[in-house]
């Protein structure tokens, strides 16, 4: 990447990034750019678009798989299972000895 003052090009595709890393587009003023400028321009923000939403579909069905979930978080399940039970286990308990 080519660094400029204030912006930053991406990979020569004439798309200006902001200077604050927000990862916006930086729209440069009217009429500097040509029809084939902004063509590009558009071809690589649907490219970027797509991969963007190919990552969020792909950590979706990651995030959402309950299976794989609990495999990954079996130990955090089954202590959090366990302090559960104790709990419910002391109240009933204390329950009892009141009456």
């Amino acid at each position: 990447m080519e660094s400029t003052a204030g912006t930053q090009r991406a990979h020569g595709a004439g798309i200006s990034t902001s200077a604050a890393g927000n990862g916006r587009a930086a729209v440069p003023p009217p009429g500097t750019r040509s029809a084939e400028q902004i063509r590009r321009d558009i071809v690589a923000q649907r490219g970027e678009l797509s991969r963007s939403v190919d990552a969020l579909r792909h950590r979706w069905v990651e995030v959402t798989d309950v299976k794989s979930q609990l495999r990954k978080h079996k130990s955090t399940l089954l202590a959090g299972a366990a302090v559960a039970g104790l709990a419910i286990g002391a109240a009933a308990i204390r329950r009892r000895r009141r009456r």
